[in-house]
C-alpha cells in the first residue's frame, strides 16, 4: 500500500484516479480550490480527505500526482520537488498504472466521456473492469485484468499511452488555444493509432479515419447501414430506446436493445461491441448489461418537475450539441426544445461562432448566457451577445431572469456547457421546487 496526495484532485481525471486507487487499497488524499465541484461528491463519499492548497500539505512520505492543469510553479508542486518528494504527472502515472492490465483507450474530439462510461458498465456485465471516466467517476477492482479510460487528446496527453485497444469516436478541431487546425489534430491522433498495441476500433464515416487507417495493421470500423466491419441495420426508436441488428464483416452478429436515443449512441455501443467481440466476451451477459445502463455525469442527465423536463449536458462544441438536441428530438418527439446554452472560452466561441449559431438555431428557442472563461484565458475579444445576434429568436440571459423559462411549461429545456452552467440550472430548479 503507498500513499498518494492528489494536487488538483477535483480535476475530473484525477478524481477519478484518486478513486481507482483508494478502491484498490491505497491511502489516498488531495488538494484543491475550495469552490465546490460535481467531481468531488464521489471523493467524500469514499471518504477521500480534500485539502485546500497549501505548501502544508507537502510532507515526506508519500507520492504527488500533479493536476495537467499546474505549472511546476505551483506551491505544492515547488515544494514537493525542493523536498526531493516523487512528483509525477497525472499523464505519465496513468502510462505506467495501465501497463498491468488490458487496457482500452477512448478518444476522439466527441463522445469520449459516454462512449467510456458505457464500455465500463458493460464491460462489467461479465468480467471484473477497472475503469476511469472523464466526469470524475473511478471505480477500482483488485482483481479485474481490464482497464478501460477516457484518453484525451488536448496538448497530446495521449501520446503518453500504448493501451491495447484504442476507440476512435471521431477526429474534429477543438481546442483552438492548443491545436493550429485539423491537420494538426489529424497528426496527433496518427501518432497516437501508431501506439496500440493490438487494435483500433474507429468510426468509419469519419473523413480523417482513412488517413489514419492506411497507417496502422489493425482496424475495425463501424457504422450505420455502411459498409463497415460492423454495422447496425433495420433500426427502430421505440418507447424505451433503440433497437438494433449489428452485423460483423458482413454476418449477422445479434440484436441489441439500448435505453437510450441517438444515432451517436448507436455508434457509442457499435464501437462497445467491437471491444467485446475481439475479447470474446459473453455476449448474452453484453445484452443485458446495455439493457441497465443509467448513463453517465452531464450526459443528457434528466429531472422531470411539473410538466417540465430539466437536462443538464457537457456539450460545448457545435457537434456535441448537434447530438444532444437530436437525442431530446428523438426521445421527446412532440415537446418544445429549448437551449440554455453557457459558452465556454473565448477562443472557442470565436472560432465556431457561426457553426454554434447554426446548430442552436434548431431548438424552437435558445437563451445563451455569459462565456464561461478558464484558467488559460480569461478575456476575450466577443461576447455572448455576438452569438446571441447570429441566431433568430435568441435572447441573453443571466441567473437573475431564469424566470423567463417559466413560459415554457411543457418545454424540454436543456442547460448546456462545459464551465458552470450548472448553477443556472440549479438556481431555475429551486424556483419551480
Amino acid at each position: 500500500m503507498k500513499k498518494y496526495h492528489f494536487i488538483g484532485i477535483k480535476g475530473a481525471g484525477m478524481s477519478a484516479l484518486a478513486q481507482v486507487l483508494f478502491d484498490i487499497g491505497h491511502e489516498v488524499q488531495g488538494s484543491d480550490i475550495e469552490n465546490e465541484v460535481f467531481t468531488e461528491g464521489p471523493l467524500r463519499k469514499k471518504g477521500i480527505k480534500i485539502l485546500p492548497f497549501s505548501e502544508d500539505n507537502i510532507v515526506e512520505g508519500m507520492t504527488y500526482i500533479a493536476g495537467n492543469a499546474f505549472k511546476d510553479d505551483h506551491p505544492e508542486i515547488k515544494k514537493a520537488n525542493e523536498m526531493g518528494c516523487e512528483v509525477i504527472r497525472y499523464h505519465v502515472f496513468l502510462a505506467d498504472f495501465m501497463s498491468n492490465y488490458i487496457s482500452i483507450g477512448v478518444t476522439g474530439s466527441h463522445g469520449k466521456t459516454s462512449t467510456t462510461g458505457l464500455l465500463a458498465h458493460v464491460m462489467n456485465g461479465d468480467v471484473e473492469t477497472t475503469y476511469l471516466i472523464g466526469d470524475g467517476t473511478g471505480f477500482g477492482l483488485p482483481e479485474s485484468k481490464y482497464f478501460t479510460f477516457e484518453s484525451c487528446e488536448y496538448k497530446r496527453h495521449f501520446l503518453s499511452y500504448y493501451p491495447d485497444y484504442a476507440i476512435i469516436t471521431n477526429i474534429d478541431f477543438d481546442h483552438p488555444d492548443y491545436f493550429n487546425d485539423i491537420s494538426d489534430v489529424v497528426d496527433a491522433f496518427k501518432e497516437m493509432a501508431s501506439q496500440v498495441k493490438k487494435c483500433i476500433i474507429a468510426y468509419g464515416n469519419d473523413p480523417y479515419i482513412g488517413e489514419i487507417k492506411n497507417e496502422v495493421q489493425d482496424m475495425l470500423t463501424y457504422g450505420i447501414e455502411s459498409d463497415d466491419d460492423i454495422v447496425a441495420k433495420n433500426i427502430k426508436v421505440t418507447e424505451d430506446g433503440t433497437v438494433f441488428d449489428v452485423s460483423i464483416k458482413g454476418e449477422h452478429f445479434d440484436t441489441f436493445r439500448i435505453p437510450m436515443y441517438g444515432d451517436h449512441l448507436v455508434l457509442n455501443s457499435l464501437a462497445v461491441i467491437g471491444v467485446c467481440y475481439l475479447e470474446k466476451l459473453d455476449i448474452t451477459l453484453i445484452k443485458e448489461s446495455f439493457l441497465n445502463y443509467k448513463g453517465v455525469k452531464r450526459r443528457f442527465s434528466e429531472t422531470k418537475l411539473h410538466n417540465m423536463v430539466i437536462v443538464d449536458d457537457y456539450a460545448h462544441h457545435p457537434k456535441e450539441i448537434d447530438a444532444t438536441l437530436e437525442t431530446a428530438r428523438k426521445k421527446y418527439p412532440d415537446r418544445e426544445i429549448i437551449s440554455v446554452f453557457q459558452p465556454h472560452t473565448f477562443s472557442r466561441t470565436e472560432k465556431f461562432l457561426q457553426e454554434f449559431a447554426d446548430v442552436l438555431a434548431t431548438s424552437d428557442k435558445a437563451y445563451i448566457v455569459d462565456i464561461f472563461g478558464s484558467a488559460r484565458e480569461e478575456s476575450g475579444t466577443l461576447s455572448s451577445k455576438d452569438l446571441v445576434d447570429l441566431i433568430p429568436g435568441a435572447e441573453l440571459m443571466t441567473e437573475a431572469d431564469l424566470e423567463r423559462l417559466d413560459k415554457h411549461a411543457d418545454g424540454v429545456i436543456i442547460f448546456m456547457g462545459a464551465g458552470d452552467i450548472q448553477k443556472y440550472e440549479k438556481r431555475f430548479t429551486e424556483l419551480l421546487s
